[in-house]
């Protein structure tokens, strides 16, 4: 603020003192409402009052200079940014943020972007630019996603079905394709399993599909049911290697200071 709007809201601030609050400080309110009553009728009188070097009033010239550059209030209220945060966007162009996925542009796969969050709203940023935003999710794995952040190719399917991805497993074969209708149905939207089911996609190009359909038979006998799992077995050889067998409980043993339950149920008698 300059040095002269500073005199202008000082002086300001001393008229309505004069006004307003020496024209009260001889009375007594018993409510706020009363209170509010006064000052406005106040108010009111002083906006009103001519000017003395001028022609018009406070009023006049509000209605003919301010109130025409007046702009409607914002219809929701102003939110003080509680959170902000990094993330890097996925394949599935979403962020994770507090447990739910948020969607931005495509474009942005990969790249490293901020996040500021309030109770009600996420927005995101990329070099200083909001490229979204968002209602909060307060329910974890929450997608949020906006359709204009698809490409053209996804937008075309806006509810993506996991057939797509089961249609290249079955290619491979049936414990493939089991495999990868376990991994889309893990999630609360198959766009949330892109992440698992391309990266099994991309181990097929780079192994025999023989070796792909013995490694998804042996994470569905394990129950290791993910992307990470496939890609440790495939690494490790472990689809050529058939699975241990469990080791058999021993019966027993014959060594002279194991006596075994019999002796305890007679109560550690000697024979």
């Amino acid at each position: 603020m300059t040095t002269l709007g500073k005199a202008k809201v000082e002086a300001g601030v001393l008229l309505a003192e004069r006004w307003i609050l020496a024209a009260l400080r001889h009375r007594q309110f018993f409510s706020l409402v009363e209170l509010n009553r006064a000052i406005r009728e106040l108010l009111l009188k002083l906006n009103q009052h001519p000017f003395k070097k001028r022609e018009g009033s406070r009023q006049s010239v509000f209605a003919e200079l301010d109130r025409p550059a007046l702009r409607p209030l914002p219809t929701q209220r102003f939110e003080l940014a509680v959170v902000w945060a990094a993330a890097k966007v996925n394949i599935d162009y979403h962020i994770q943020f507090d447990g739910s996925f948020y969607s931005l542009p495509y474009q942005l796969v990969q790249k490293k972007v901020e996040v500021r969050a309030t109770p009600t709203t996420v927005e995101i940023f990329h070099q200083g630019t909001r490229v979204a935003s968002h209602l909060r999710a307060h329910k974890p794995h929450t997608p949020v996603t906006t359709p204009e952040h698809r490409p053209k190719s996804h937008r075309a399917h806006l509810e993506w079905p996991p057939s797509r991805m089961i249609q290249w497993s079955q290619t491979v074969g049936a414990h493939t394709a089991q495999l990868v209708t376990q991994i889309m149905e893990t999630y609360p939207h198959p766009e949330m399993g892109y992440r698992s089911c391309l990266g099994i996609i991309r181990l097929g190009q780079s192994y025999p599909l023989a070796r792909m359909e013995a490694a998804a038979k042996r994470a569905l006998d394990t129950g290791a049911v993910s992307f990470k799992s496939i890609e440790s077995i495939l690494r490790h050889s472990l689809d050529q290697t058939p699975p241990s067998a469990p080791t058999p409980a021993r019966s027993g043993s014959t060594h002279d200071n194991v006596r075994g339950a019999a002796y305890f149920e007679r109560g550690g008698e000697t024979c």
